[in-house]
């Protein structure tokens, strides 16, 4: 495998040894005077953005999320992606999920952006919040609350979280701990799309590019079962390997060369994966949604789709990890032109040496006696989407080694 050397973000930042978010309200402010530890920013969390509905002002969105690595000074990126106007966020906060909306009392804390309580994100645009002093879990459960002043035209979030988040219709209740005002329910994650953590210095993150599977369609909401997380726990169990961080930047129905659910690989590349902190390595599950397409692509297209993502992600100073389509007969756009093509592009992964490493999940899911098939105890019962089992399967596939780009 390719050695790519990592970029330094390294920053000086106090560590408090505490272990929950909200700890350090505790400790002293002359604690934070104490010399500075080297660390690396290293995303957490993250979620693809997308346009979603119309932008709505004087509402508070709670956006639940789940950590991968753990760390000191949470960073939030609040993005603006596809709205035609400014939004205005009159104040976040980030505390400890309790449970439904509610946050555990102590834990919700203001987040700031240089220094003030309120931003303006120009259309088109993103910002990152001020660091907040202490410490997140690894595998903790956060609130995000977004309080939206104002904003009209595109909402931009994610669409398919397979996570519950909420929303208080009218007024600021983001410092609130209770769940009262948050009467509506959601599985889109508004202006939210990545979390950011101080990490010991050399830690690295993983981005995995995709579709509805890398999204997690077919594994059980609200659990946390998608192969990412799953991928996240083993990385966070082996104390062998630097790489901690797992951003989920999957879109459902999203294709590699063509936009339509959400833009297409290609061309959300840089926003979505190359600008995340802490990038080690890119692991890409694409095609499936453009070989089922009428007309599909050539195999020949699809494989410059892959070279030209793996170009640009050496470019970037990570290295690409392939991953082999997964079979998907009994979906109903399955035809045998489209296996053709899928059978051409997996053989061009698995043989071609262009990735730096290879995931079969093909063949960790797929029926050797019905090789166009998934495994029946893998099969969401779409017969496109892995379940839980399967979205593990594929977890455990992945050579942690593989992961850590001669690092």
């Amino acid at each position: 495998m390719r050695s790519v050397e990592l970029p330094r973000r390294a920053r000086r930042v106090a560590v408090v040894m505490a272990f929950a978010l909200g700890a350090a309200a505790t400790v002293p402010q002359a604690a934070w005077a104490a010399p500075a530890a080297r660390t690396t920013q290293v995303v957490t969390w993250a979620a693809s953005a997308d346009r979603l509905d119309t932008a709505v002002p004087e509402r508070t969105h709670r956006v639940v999320v789940r950590t991968s690595t753990g760390g000191s000074a949470l960073r939030i990126r609040l993005s603006n992606a596809f709205g035609e106007q400014p939004v205005t966020f009159g104040r976040a906060y980030a505390g400890t999920v309790a449970s439904g909306a509610s946050v555990v009392p102590g834990t919700n804390r203001a987040l700031s952006f240089r220094g003030a309580a309120s931003v303006t994100v120009p259309a088109g645009g993103s910002v990152y919040s001020d660091p907040l002093p202490g410490t997140v879990r690894p595998y903790a459960d956060l609130a995000v609350s977004l309080y939206v002043r104002d904003a009209s035209g595109t909402a931009t979030g994610h669409r398919m979280g397979h996570q519950t988040s909420y929303i208080a219709p009218t007024g600021d209740h983001a410092a609130e701990d209770d769940a009262t005002a948050y009467t509506q329910r959601t599985s889109f994650r508004y202006y939210l799309d990545a979390v950011v953590a101080d990490a010991p210095r050399g830690t690295g993150a993983v981005v995995t590019l995709g579709d509805s599977i890398t999204d997690g369609a077919g594994s059980t909401a609200d659990t946390n079962r998608r192969w990412p997380d799953f991928l996240a726990r083993r990385l966070g169990d082996d104390r062998r390997t630097p790489v901690k961080g797992v951003a989920n930047e999957g879109i459902s129905a999203n294709k590699l060369l063509s936009d339509g659910a959400g833009q297409s690989a290609l061309k959300r590349l840089d926003r979505d994966v190359l600008s995340q902190r802490g990038l080690r390595t890119v692991v890409l599950l694409e095609g499936v949604n453009d070989i089922k397409a009428t007309p599909a692509p050539t195999a020949a297209d699809v494989i410059d789709g892959y070279r030209r993502i793996i170009a640009r992600t050496h470019a970037a100073g990570a290295c690409a990890v392939g991953a082999t389509v997964l079979p998907y007969q009994g979906w109903g756009e399955w035809n045998a032109n489209g296996e053709a093509i899928r059978q051409e592009v997996n053989a061009f992964v698995r043989e071609s040496g262009a990735f730096d490493a290879v995931v079969d999940f093909d063949a960790a899911i797929g029926d050797p006696a019905a090789p166009t098939r998934m495994l029946p105890v893998y099969d969401s019962g779409d017969h496109l989407h892995p379940n839980d089992a399967g979205m593990k399967a594929m977890a455990d596939t992945v050579d942690l080694r593989a992961l850590r780009c001669g690092g």
